[in-house]
């Protein structure tokens, strides 16, 4: 749920307050939504809409209060809220000779795009609070992408070179939280039985 309006933001409160009761004190969020018509938090590159930064800000502070950490993922790999093919589709409308979504793994001006993004997420002063993200204890860590993919390189070197390349990129800004991928985990080939188990390329 958003927590851009009064409304959603007592349900995020209620959300929050529950979770601790109960003894949850890790959750896992969105730093993100691309280019969409609903409640985009970045509209395009670089050209966010305040009042969604401030109900990520309402989020995060309300976790504070409740003593819930937060893991915030930076992108999707999936189409819902923008994902890599909305950075692909803005490199293209800028001019750039991109033809897959898999491009965000390569293409030096989605790279920047997203590394714009991370910088922009990382350095965001909150609102409420008045503390840099990078340096809110209320973050637990942060993830690169959700569920990450490339169906043209199954070697999973293109993954691993970005994977690589921003994760350095994050640590240049924040040296303190935590840093994951957002991999699912797959099992290989020395457990062939199992691979029926692994998550399939289309889903969710």
């Amino acid at each position: 749920m958003a927590a851009d309006t009064p409304t959603t933001r007592s349900k995020v409160s209620s959300t929050l307050e529950q979770a601790s009761q109960i003894g949850l004190n890790v959750a896992r969020t969105w730093a993100f939504n691309d280019g969409g018509d609903y409640k985009a938090l970045q509209v395009f590159p670089g050209s966010y809409e305040e009042n969604v930064f401030q109900g990520l800000d309402f989020l995060i502070s309300e976790a504070g209060k409740y003593r819930v950490q937060l893991i915030l993922s930076l992108v999707n790999n999936w189409n819902r809220f923008g994902g890599k093919s909305k950075y692909v589709e803005w490199a293209k409308q800028g001019g750039e000779n991109v033809t897959s979504e898999d491009d965000f793994f390569t293409n030096p001006i989605v790279k920047q795009y997203y590394k714009n993004h991370v910088k922009a997420v990382l350095t965001r002063k909150n609102s409420l609070t008045g503390v840099l993200y990078k340096d809110d204890p209320t973050i637990f860590a942060w993830e690169l992408i959700n569920q990450p993919r490339y169906a043209n390189d199954t070697s999973g070197k293109s993954i691993q070179n970005w994977v690589s390349e921003m994760a350095a990129y994050v640590k240049s800004i924040d040296s303190n939280h935590l840093l994951e991928i957002g991999l699912e985990g797959f099992y290989g080939e020395i457990m062939p039985q199992k691979k029926q188990f692994n998550p399939n390329s289309t889903q969710v």
